[in-house]
């Protein structure tokens, strides 16, 4: 829960507080060592200038004193001044004081908020003084709304730290991309904000990973976005409280108030809003560099991920400078080209053995890169891979070549053991497939624990760049198998086949598998269902089917379940638009973990709309979203 502000008209209470400023005085806490317990007590302010709350103020520096030594714990650019600075004030702490100086002119009839948060400690210890804000007013008044909320991440509800998060008075759509904050705030570790000493009016609310630090949205920044203006304001109840003073019990052990009264609290409004941060699919595509390890292969690796492969030419290289000729070969012919999901990194396994040659390879290559508005525009460069083959003398690299010819071609199985069930093997190689020889393949399978009886089996034929081979079986529950090759079975585009080898299998029974039912109230259509492991990632998924969606043959072991409002059918989360002001797809987390044991049918009935958002995700798998960048 926010911290909410509450004022309490009582009078009882403004002597409680006094008594307890008193007291908190009494601690003698000296500079250098003294002895006895450690100091846990935060340092307290004496005195400021002007005072927190002061208005008509002309100068541009704020002094906060201390009983005792402090000093800023962490970045200075931690302290956030509201409304943003063009320049960043001066901030720094000498002994018992904090000064604030402002680079900027102040303007006319403004409230400006400093929020300290925790990082002013005492210099021993380091105890913080919590939440401190400091605000004062140019104009004849301060500005004293407040709002507070929360901020989590769109795709996977986890909380958010450090996340700037701003009004704006300008209630246009552009606003986040034209103009700086007028009042900012920043997320703690909860996801939890406020923004205070507000000017009544009616804003629109944002919440900017600002990583240029100039308050305005760029293009590759985090945004999060309120649908409605808002108008901050004042409520207040009147409440029944009660007055603790002596630890007096009744006869089960309970406190007894020493007195119950009724007090005025003063609520700032609204203190529940919630914003879902998202990045859109707006990346900066660019040529990274190229990468030539070994003569044989080169990559390509771009900084995002690309729609399509790139365009390569290969050029004829003229007479160098020293008038050594080289020899013009159009490698590309004769390259196989593997590429990865993404194709941000393109693989070229070269198998002409004059282009294997050349320490240096130079190739025009046509792509999409980003302009500065990051719109997609051809862009053709000339790239150079070259490859720096380590210094060794003619007998170490005949020693070397021998020792790899006698290796012979290295191949491993896809599957780790027990298989699993359902599972297709592959026999894998380092480099793409060439040939193979089928009846050099043998695949046999254990009888009554002594009898290897050989089966038939399919294999594909190779096309293109294929890294694997598979085997087509029907696998049998629980059985035992053996892969059998004979030498040069296999062998690679560049001749080099494998040395005799076996390999053992045992297939996974199907009772050592699990299966739950989900069943979802109510049912949507547009719903997929996640299964994900302990790290929060998605092991198994499929589309919410009426009445009970079952996931079959799941391998046990503890999981966690989310639900996609897959609205626009694309069969996977979408993330939002800021510029058609679109919110990211919905995703509900089930609150509880699933464990699954073998050989067990499992049912559990979600009410996925019944959860309060920040009460869904396990505390097992929440984590904040922003950690690990820090």
């Amino acid at each position: 829960m926010n911290k909410i502000n509450k004022l309490i008209i009582f009078g009882v209470t403004i002597g409680i507080i006094v008594l307890c400023h008193l007291s908190t005085g009494c601690a003698n806490r000296g500079v250098g060592p003294q002895g006895g317990p450690i100091d846990s007590i935060a340092p307290v302010i004496v005195h400021t200038s002007p005072a927190n709350g002061a208005t008509n103020v002309q100068g541009k520096e704020v002094v906060l004193n201390f009983d005792e030594y402090v000093q800023i714990e962490g970045a200075v650019d931690n302290i956030l001044v509201s409304p943003p600075q063009q320049h960043v004030p001066e901030i720094k702490a000498i002994g018992k004081r904090v000064t604030v100086l402002f680079q900027d002119s102040l303007q006319d009839n403004t409230t400006y908020t400093i929020d300290f948060g925790n990082q002013i400690v005492d210099l021993h210890e380091k105890n913080p003084y919590e939440d401190l804000t400091f605000a004062f007013s140019t104009g004849e008044s301060i500005d004293s709304l407040a709002i507070y909320g929360h901020l989590i991440d769109a795709e996977n509800l986890n909380p958010v730290s450090g996340i700037v998060v701003g009004l704006h008075a300008e209630t246009s759509d552009s606003a986040i991309n034209s103009y700086p904050f007028i009042r900012i705030g920043r997320t703690n570790a909860e996801g939890e904000f406020s923004i205070k000493n507000i000017k009544a009016g009616t804003y629109k609310l944002y919440a900017l990973q600002d990583n240029s630090r100039d308050y305005v949205h760029q293009p590759g920044e985090g945004v999060a976005f309120y649908d409605e203006p808002i108008t901050p304001y004042i409520n207040s109840r009147i409440e029944t409280d009660t007055l603790f003073l002596k630890d007096t019990l009744d006869s089960v052990g309970n406190r007894i108030p020493d007195s119950v009264f009724t007090a005025e609290y003063i609520y700032y409004e609204p203190s529940d809003l919630l914003l879902y941060l998202f990045k859109e699919d707006v990346q900066r595509h660019y040529f990274l560099r190229a990468l030539r390890k070994e003569a044989h292969v080169f990559q390509l690796i771009f900084g995002a991920p690309q729609t399509q492969l790139p365009t390569l030419s290969a050029l004829r290289l003229e007479e160098d400078s020293l008038g050594i000729d080289t020899t013009w070969v159009n490698f590309l012919e004769h390259s196989i080209v593997q590429t990865n999901a993404t194709l941000d990194t393109i693989t070229y396994w070269l198998t002409d053995s004059s282009a294997i040659q050349m320490d240096s390879i130079r190739f025009a290559m046509t792509y999409l890169k980003s302009d500065s508005v990051y719109n997609l525009v051809d862009q053709t460069d000339t790239i150079l891979a070259v490859y720096r083959a380590p210094f060794m003398s003619e007998r170490t690299k005949k020693a070397m070549q021998q020792k790899k010819e006698k290796a012979g071609l290295t191949l491993k199985l896809n599957c780790k053991q027990p298989m699993n069930f359902f599972d297709t093997l592959a026999i894998v190689s380092a480099t793409p497939l060439g040939t193979y020889i089928k009846d050099k393949i043998h695949l046999q399978v254990l009888h009554d624990d002594t009898v290897w009886t050989e089966v038939p089996f399919a294999m594909p034929t190779i096309n293109g760049c294929m890294m694997q081979l598979p085997i087509y079986y029907n696998w049998k529950s629980g059985s035992e198998y053996r892969l059998l090759l004979d030498s040069a079975a296999i062998s690679d585009v560049y001749g080099v086949g494998n040395k005799k080898d076996k390999y053992s299998i045992r297939v996974r029974s199907i009772e050592e598998y699990s299966t739950i039912d989900i069943l979802l109230q109510p049912y949507d259509p547009t719903i997929i269902i996640q299964l994900l492991n302990a790290q929060d990632q998605p092991v198994y998924e499929q589309a919410a089917q009426p009445g009970r969606t079952t996931f079959a043959n799941i391998e046990p072991g503890v999981y966690y379940m989310r639900l996609i409002l897959d609205v626009n059918g694309d069969g996977k989360w979408t993330t939002g638009s800021l510029a058609e002001k679109r919110q990211p797809e919905q995703v509900v987390y089930f609150p509880k973990k699933l464990s699954l044991r073998a050989n067990w049918n499992f049912e559990e009935t979600f009410g996925w709309q019944s959860i309060p958002l920040l009460d869904q995700k396990p505390e097992a798998i929440r984590k904040d979203s922003n950690a690990k960048k820090k």
